[in-house]
């Protein structure tokens, strides 16, 4: 048998993961009847139908699903090999790092300084997004590691190691003072800011708030930290940020403290992938003592003159 078009093969990869001939011809910006071609003398060479019909799209076929995946694995293992290439060049260690949106900004820069050395040349690239996205990305090789609030099963995400940083409860802050209720009843008495029932802190929240039998009104939902914090000084609500903000939030605004979720735990966690091991800034993260930045308890403080 002679070698094999790689060409066709990643043609026919692309088709495989995207579902359809349409959708794999707007990703390598080629005509639907190129690939279509394509395919065709793949299928000549492997004398074999590789794709059949399915309502609008298609599906490999039993040799197509056998095919692609000897073609996934081989594809993956190129863009691997690139991957391990570019972060070691002498000039330049390349670090893509996706930060779930939900969480602490302060948090995560604290987390990144760990990645940092002053001796080395690291060239770092963020992005924010939801958990799900980042996953998305990393699993196909657009990113080197995932700050998030989730963690992931090994034995279910192949290729895939999780370590968890450490864990923080989370306030409930308001710029003007409240009526005098006690915590948690004062909540009530305000609009109310939580994160994004899609992230894992939302979800938290508000089961929180329901086994309290709380009836607030939720102004907002925000996937983006920062973005809360700010809408909630701005229009006087009450929000929610990890305990470990106060020194931030005092500083602005005379954003006060008016009650804290012990019970409700905000988890760090980085996710990143099997090539990543041997990177020194990922291994650095991996090593660092982060019982500092995210110690058990919390103790009160006042706040500062």
């Amino acid at each position: 048998m002679n070698q094999l078009n790689f060409n066709h093969l990643y043609y026919f990869w692309q088709v495989c993961k995207s579902g359809s001939v349409a959708g794999a011809a707007e990703a390598l910006y080629l005509t639907p009847q190129t690939i279509t071609g394509q395919i065709k003398a793949l299928e000549e060479r492997l004398q074999g139908k590789l794709l059949r019909r399915q309502g609008r799209g298609v599906v490999p076929t039993e040799l197509g699903q056998l095919v692609f995946r000897y073609a996934d694995r081989m594809f993956m293992l190129g863009q691997e090999m690139l991957d391990i290439v570019n972060y070691r060049k002498e000039a330049n260690l390349l670090l893509d790092v996706g930060v779930a949106d939900a969480l602490s900004k302060q948090l995560v820069s604290k987390v990144l300084e760990t990645a940092v050395v002053a001796e080395e040349k690291i060239h770092l690239r963020c992005f924010e997004s939801t958990h799900e996205m980042l996953l998305e990305q990393l699993s196909q090789h657009k990113l080197d590691m995932i700050i998030s609030d989730c963690s992931i099963d090994s034995t279910q995400q192949e290729g895939l190691f999780s370590v968890k940083l450490g864990e923080c409860p989370v306030s409930f802050w308001s710029t003007q003072p409240l009526p005098e209720f006690p915590f948690p009843a004062c909540l009530e008495t305000r609009q109310l800011l939580i994160p994004g029932r899609r992230s894992m802190l939302g979800r938290k929240i508000l089961n929180w708030i329901s086994s309290q039998g709380l009836q607030v009104n939720i102004l907002g939902e925000f996937d983006d930290a920062a973005l809360m914090k700010a809408f909630g000084a701005q229009h006087h609500a009450i929000f929610v940020a990890p305990a470990l903000d106060r020194q931030d939030l005092w500083q602005r605004d005379a954003i006060a403290e008016i009650g804290r979720l012990d019970a409700v735990l905000e988890e760090y966690h980085i996710i990143f992938a099997e090539r990543m091991i041997q990177h020194p800034a990922v291994q650095r993260i991996c090593h660092a003592d982060f019982s500092g930045l995210f110690p058990r308890h919390i103790a009160d403080e006042k706040k500062p003159a």
